[in-house]
């Protein structure tokens, strides 16, 4: 008997069962005719891919402040050189 191709979405309505509306993984299991080890694996594998999406939307977030970090620096600096040169004619 060969494994059954389900798409992703499936896995990811199934999973949610499991952790959104706290569904026993057995129920699950047995209403949708696949494994309890299936469910597991596809919950850790999506599990992975949450952390993965959070790590680049921390990098981004700290992007983004550093951005707004350099920019104000690069206002300051301008104002200054805009100082002196007034001062210096």
């Amino acid at each position: 008997m060969g494994k059954p191709n389900v798409s992703d979405e499936f896995k990811r309505d199934a999973v949610a069962q499991i952790t959104e509306r706290g569904y026993p993984v057995a129920e699950v299991s047995q209403r949708l005719g696949v494994s309890q080890h299936s469910l597991y694996a596809w919950k850790r594998q999506l599990g992975r891919q949450v952390l993965g999406d959070a790590s680049k939307d921390a990098e981004i977030g700290q992007l983004k402040r550093e951005l707004a970090r350099v920019t104000e620096e690069r206002d300051i600096l301008k104002k200054a050189t805009a100082y002196f040169a007034r001062d210096a004619k």
